[in-house]
């Protein structure tokens, strides 16, 4: 499911326009990236949690040449799957 998929699917369910759909889903996804890339977490109980995770710096290897390059600490987004959603998830997979 792409991006327009999910706020078709949104519109039928809730009764929305698309363009409120779109608004909302642009809402929601501008909230997390923005608490997420200022350090804080958000939390959506039976779903999960989305948060930053420190990336330490460490040895690579190019896959052309074989040669040992750096590479670089960083901050990267993480999620962290809820147990409803694991549930919901594994269920599915019967």
């Amino acid at each position: 499911m792409n991006k327009s998929e999910l706020i078709a699917a949104i519109a039928n369910k809730t009764d929305l326009t698309k363009a409120d759909a779109e608004r909302a889903v642009n809402a929601y996804i501008d909230i997390i990236q923005g608490r997420v890339a200022s350090g804080g977490e958000v939390s959506v109980p039976g779903f999960g949690t989305f948060k930053s995770s420190a990336r330490a710096a460490r040895d690579g290897r190019n896959p052309q040449t074989g040669e040992i390059i750096k590479i670089a600490a960083t901050t990267v987004p993480a999620f962290t799957a809820g147990k409803t959603f694991k549930d919901a998830v594994a269920a599915g997979a019967k």
